[in-house]
């Protein structure tokens, strides 16, 4: 759907694991697309879609990855002829979990009990057989300035944040920003990198952009009120998981505790397993990153599986 003239989003059927939004800019004979999607199949309908309302995503000049997780660069394969731009972070992060490496988990899942039926649910309908890695072509820090016809387009690097090079797209002109998974609009942030304090100051730039349109990582398009929602609920589960963190609580016990209240009707609450996790980390000032398969194994365990946790 167009958010505004010449700027497009595609919008995902839901916004739990997986399903990502896209953007599409285009001016004069140029045109930039803001992610791919977590399979081919996915991406190619998207394309054609985009194909269908707006000539110039024939040729796409430029790819944005707006960050290093498969469901916003698996599908870059397709985006043929196009420079690939990610920030510098993003780019070594995809080198470590390409979709190679997620295929193998897919299919080793059925023999892993109730741990592998949770990881189906949340990831077995993509397919990851048959995916070329297709890595950035440029990388930037900090901030990179692009012409999309006469429009500017600015990336703004916010991460590390949800991951290590999180960046934002904004399109001044069309008054439309892209924000990656900076923002899940009525689903559960999820943080896998922090500082949490980076999340929440890249939510307040998004509150102080001149926009109309915030088109998010998941979920619906929304406005300042949905992006000050996520900022709330990075607070309060950083205040949550510090008061837990200093009487002595392990982080498992602590997700377990905290009475999410409202946001408890977002999807997939039990995100807040490693949202504490990775704040306890913080708290330690410890850099390395949990074992990924023990923090599935206790999201798996609060959203009612039944999961032996360490």
């Amino acid at each position: 759907m167009p958010p505004a003239n010449g700027a497009w989003a595609w919008l995902a059927p839901g916004n739990s694991w997986g399903w990502s939004n896209a953007g599409l800019i285009s001016d004069g004979e140029e045109s930039l697309l803001v992610d791919t999607l977590y399979d081919l199949e996915l991406t190619d309908e998207m394309l054609a879609k985009m194909r269908d309302a707006e000539p110039l995503a024939n040729n796409i000049d430029t790819l944005v990855n707006t960050h290093a997780n498969g469901d916003h660069c698996h599908g870059n394969e397709l985006v043929c002829g196009a420079e690939i731009i990610a920030s510098s972070a993003s780019a070594a992060e995809m080198a470590e979990l390409p979709p190679e490496a997620m295929a193998a988990i897919v299919a080793m899942a059925p023999d892993m009990g109730e741990m592998g039926r949770y990881f189906l649910d949340c990831f077995g309908q993509f397919k990851f057989e048959g995916i070329t890695f297709t890595p950035p072509t440029k990388t930037f820090e900090g901030e990179l300035h692009l012409q999309v016809g006469d429009k500017p387009v600015e990336l703004i690097e916010v991460g590390p944040a949800h991951t290590r090079g999180d960046i934002l797209v904004h399109s001044p002109k069309d008054r439309v920003v892209y924000t990656g998974d900076i923002l899940f609009i009525e689903g559960t942030p999820i943080i896998w990198e922090g500082p949490v304090n980076n999340w929440t100051e890249a939510c307040r730039r998004i509150e102080a952009m001149d926009v109309d349109h915030i088109v998010p990582g998941h979920g619906p398009i929304t406005d300042k009120h949905g992006v000050a929602a996520v900022r709330q609920y990075l607070e309060f589960v950083h205040e949550q998981a510090r008061q837990r963190y200093d009487a002595g609580m392990s982080a498992f016990d602590a997700a377990k505790d905290i009475e999410l209240a409202e946001y408890s009707a977002w999807s997939d609450p039990e995100r807040i397993a490693v949202n504490v996790d990775s704040l306890y980390r913080e708290f330690r000032g410890e850099q390395a990153a949990s074992d990924v398969f023990e923090l599935f194994a206790r999201m798996a365990a609060l959203a009612g599986y039944d999961v032996a946790t360490p």
